[in-house]
């Protein structure tokens, strides 16, 4: 099923569907002149419903696209964070983004707004166009619900990495009234995610789905998630830690087939994906689109089938790769989300790297494994929520909202037991100690999948890799860097080029 729906998805970004215009392929459309469709005509079928939602998939890989040489999108939420450093100097924007001195003319920031601004568009074009056409209405709710899902989802990273944005909830042309927007306030901005979120919860979606597609259980785990964060920085709305803690507690008492994988491997095997733990993740298959975390290969090391190669543009600082308890099964050689030695090419005998590098994402199938030539096709997805972080969203936020309880100290325990450490039992923690626990095992269990960041923001703490403690954000020092995070690096500028094109924008960020 994956395969067939990202080949689909694939196919129709590449004939695209953006924005205002829409040109065919056979494999969706049946119009007799596909190149003069608009969006009037074009939205006349059930086909076309599915195949407007398709480029808005499409649209969300984005995360994964270059950004110049080296680089990619998603290292502008890790080069940030002090949890890793980076073994080449060949991209000033990357450097800048570890040194903390980027700017609004950073490509990965430019980038993230067009890639946000993209998956709200085409999501705005089907809910402005889906509804009117003839089909399946069981049918249609589903689309609708899936195309809530994205537009909350961009939003929901929009509002996080600049505060106020534009909100833009109609699909534009060059004659909209609001075609130069300006920024809403940031409570506005989550309004609207949630309220598209419970939309998209009671669409009839299914509350698994190994093809890929949102779930429920996908849009229950994402709304915990905002709750979660409203409740922090910049809101302070603290009563919606107890919202957080129902809504993880949902997907946690009815899992069905969603639950932790036994082993860490089994996190990043491709033929896995959409399974189990993976709840929500962006999909990747090599005819289309191949896994995009390759800079997380060390520098012209011969890891792969491809022999020396890799960048090492994202590799782990060693403090915090030291940070990890005694006997804690993550930090263990080829076990957890680090290796520091692998098989020559691939396949062939074992070599010492030298240090540790990140394994969360590296594909065994495509790059072989001893004795075992890789594939060569990288067809990993990319996960977004996984249920360990639905489990220490409930275990904070139930903290949070009323102190500890058993179910909190168990959820906690099950992301430690995998790990093979011991938890202390309910009695031993108090509000302030298993908020640091729970803290603690957040850095070390979703560290690399872009969360932690956003995790700093959100608390205005860092956790502190060389006391194990938490710093204010403020003043906490990147060991990566050895540069201390400001006040201003609490949100990113917004990009130089759309404040030129659209003067509706200003003022700037502060600090930028």
């Amino acid at each position: 099923m994956k395969i067939h729906i990202i080949k689909h998805i694939g196919k129709f970004y590449l004939c695209s569907l953006v924005l205002l215009a829409a040109v065919g392929c056979s494999d969706f459309l049946d119009e007799s002149d596909p190149s003069n469709l608009t969006p009037d005509s074009f939205y006349t079928t059930a086909k076309h419903a599915e195949s407007a939602v398709a480029a808005v998939y499409a649209d969300a890989r984005f995360v994964g696209d270059g950004a110049g040489i080296f680089s990619s999108n998603w290292q502008l939420l890790e080069a940030v964070t002090g949890t890793s450093t980076t073994q080449t100097a060949q991209n000033s924007d990357l450097n800048n983004l570890y040194s903390l001195s980027y700017d609004a003319n950073t490509l990965h920031i430019r980038n993230w707004w067009r890639g946000v601004y993209r998956v709200v568009a085409n999501a705005n074009l089907v809910l402005d166009n889906v509804p009117d056409i003839e089909m399946d209405e069981t049918e249609k709710a589903k689309v609708l619900g899936e195309a809530r899902f994205f537009r909350a989802w961009a939003y929901f990273y929009a509002v996080r990495l600049w505060g106020d944005v534009p909100l833009i909830t109609m699909s534009q042309s060059a004659t909209s009234e609001d075609f130069s927007p300006v920024r809403t306030p940031q409570k506005e901005v989550y309004d609207l995610i949630v309220a598209d979120l419970l939309e998209a919860e009671s669409a009839g979606l299914a509350w698994t789905d190994d093809s890929g597609r949102v779930s429920q259980s996908a849009v229950k785990s994402l709304l915990a998630k905002v709750y979660l964060t409203m409740a922090g920085n910049p809101l302070n709305e603290t009563a919606r830690y107890a919202d957080a803690a129902s809504k993880a507690k949902e997907v946690i008492d009815n899992a069905g087939p969603i639950d932790l994988f036994d082993t860490y491997g089994e996190v990043h095997d491709e033929n896995l994906g959409n399974t189990v733990e993976h709840i929500f993740s962006l999909q990747y298959n090599d005819e289309v689109a191949g896994n995009p975390m390759g800079n997380m290969f060390p520098n012209f090391q011969p890891v792969t089938y491809r022999g020396p190669s890799g960048t090492g543009s994202t590799v782990p600082e060693i403090e915090f790769y030291n940070s990890y308890e005694d006997g804690d099964l993550r930090a263990v050689d080829r076990e957890g989300w680090f290796y520091s030695s692998y098989y020559l090419n691939g396949s062939g005998e074992l070599f010492d790297l030298g240090a540790p590098y990140i394994f969360k994402h590296f594909n065994v199938t495509a790059n072989g494994t001893l004795g075992v030539p890789g594939t060569a096709k990288d067809n990993l997805n990319m996960p977004i929520i996984r249920f360990a972080e639905v489990l220490l969203i409930y275990a904070e936020a139930q903290n949070e909202a009323g102190g500890p309880n058993q179910a909190a100290v168990d959820a906690l325990t099950r992301i430690r037991d995998r790990a093979q450490l011991t938890t202390p039992a309910l009695g031993a923690f108090d509000t302030a100690s298993f908020r640091d626990a729970v803290l603690q095992e957040r850095w070390h269990e979703l560290a690399y999948e872009q969360i932690t960041w956003f995790d700093m923001v959100r608390l205005k703490k860092v956790y502190n890799s060389e006391t194990g403690g938490f710093d204010d954000f403020v003043g906490h020092v990147n060991l990566s860097s050895d540069q201390a995070l400001q006040e201003k690096h609490l949100l990113f500028p917004l990009p130089e080029q759309e404040m030129i094109n659209n003067p509706n924008l200003t003022p700037q960020n502060p600090g930028y």
